[in-house]
């Protein structure tokens, strides 16, 4: 094992095996949030097993060698704790909360579903049902699956723009070999990270981790392809009430330079109800119930995009608001906009503080992506950093860059996709 890395309340070990394991004690609470976090989703995927890491999360919780699937779940509410997971386009995680005496059972667990599920193929069948519903519900909410409409078009035909829920007709055919085998081909210890944050001992948490995670695979995940943003237009029909719509241009990684002028400018423009859209689109013109601006990035890139849901009527004022907005942004920046923007920014980094499921997921996070916790202080001096001729450089990039763009519901009044990039030109 190697030597402890040590930073304020922060501890991160690294096992024999290579499985990270950190952890975030705070004082005051009685709780703990712990999790394993893997260096895998859906970008890593062949087309051919698209949504496997999503099957592959849900299939954990059904059952190993000694537990069965209702074995996980009243095991650990009958000590009031919570399980679950989730898949991202780059990570999956395992995660629970419970009183701190609770950690050992709830570490057991993970391990356990980690290392040691059956994939017994009667719950593989009754899961690929589940997660067949959860496609369905996706299509049925038009606020929802507009969004992998618009990485579809984003990113197409590479992995980064697939859905993580994997296409349907994928899912009914993924089986137990495939399931199994993702996991063992992916899931090294050295590409994954246990974070625990709360009431939490780290010498404790490392015997724990060293006793119970020594059958984690020895595979790796592959290298992704590079993200390739490209310009498109993708427009469906739908018999509903609201015209929900997103546009958007090529962003920033988080281990881009410009990453945080990125987050500076995203909250400027559209991220809160002191921002330029929300401000001059809902509430002087009230032309929409819901719009903002957000940005995802990923190890290589990214996207900066806007929502927004309008009705049919609406949308012709709507869109050259939203490209007028982001083009007189440049040259029209106030130095109070970047003190609001970067406030915002430092209170929700140090609210999250707060909590034991924001520390851990931050750790983990952090770790998988540069390698290293970083203090709270770091991150607000470079929240701080930003001045605004890096916001207007921003913006003024997005304008001139290609426009990717979804519409999903009645289409009737959208400008021609050549007018619509003309708004931006």
């Amino acid at each position: 094992m190697t030597p402890d890395t040590a930073l304020g309340s922060v501890r991160v070990s690294t096992l024999d095996n290579g499985l990270r394991v950190a952890s975030d004690r705070m004082a005051g609470v009685d709780t703990v949030s712990l999790g394993v976090w893997a260096a895998i989703g859906t970008r890593h995927e062949p087309p051919a097993v698209n949504g496997v890491s999503h099957l592959l999360e849900h299939m954990a919780f059904k059952g190993t060698e000694r537990r069965s699937a209702r074995d996980i779940a009243v095991e650990m509410e009958a000590v009031g704790g919570q399980i679950n997971a989730y898949t991202t386009r780059e990570r999956t995680a395992y995660y629970a909360k419970m009183l701190a005496e609770d950690l050992p059972l709830a570490l057991d667990i993970l391990a356990d579903i980690l290392q040691h599920s059956t994939y017994h193929p009667e719950e593989l069948a009754r899961e690929r049902q589940v997660i067949l519903q959860e496609i369905g519900q996706a299509e049925d909410t038009p606020d929802d699956i507009v969004f992998d409409h618009f990485q579809a078009v984003a990113f197409p035909d590479q992995a980064l723009g697939r859905p993580v829920l994997g296409e349907a007709a994928i899912v009914e055919r993924l089986t137990r070999e495939e399931v199994a085998g993702y996991l063992k081909q992916n899931y090294g210890p050295a590409h994954l990270v246990l974070a625990a944050a709360g009431q939490v001992e780290h010498e404790r948490l490392v015997a724990l981790a060293h006793k119970l995670f020594g059958d984690l695979p020895a595979g790796a995940p592959p290298a992704p392809e590079p993200a390739r943003f490209a310009a498109g237009d993708r427009r469906t029909k739908r018999d509903l009430e609201q015209l929900h719509l997103v546009l958007g241009f090529p962003g920033v990684g988080y281990l881009d330079p410009d990453y945080y002028a990125q987050t500076v400018l995203s909250t400027v423009y559209g991220g809160g109800m002191s921002s330029r859209l929300f401000q001059e689109i809902r509430e002087k013109r009230g032309l929409v119930y819901n719009i903002y601006s957000f940005a995802a990035p990923y190890a290589d890139g990214g996207m900066f995009a806007v929502y927004a849901g309008t009705g049919e009527r609406e949308v012709g004022e709507l869109l050259p608001l939203v490209a007028e907005e982001l083009l007189r942004l440049p040259t029209t920046l106030e130095p109070a906009e970047l003190a609001r923007a970067k406030a915002q920014l430092r209170a929700d980094i140090l609210m999250a503080r707060e909590s034991t499921s924001a520390r851990a997921e931050q750790l983990a996070q952090q770790l998988l992506a540069y390698g290293r916790p970083l203090p709270t202080t770091e991150i607000v001096a470079r929240i701080e950093a930003v001045d605004a001729a890096a916001v207007e450089r921003l913006a003024r990039g997005l304008a001139a860059g290609p426009l990717a763009f979804t519409a999903l519901g009645p289409l009737g009044r959208l400008p021609k996709p050549a007018a619509l990039a003309g708004m931006f030109g």
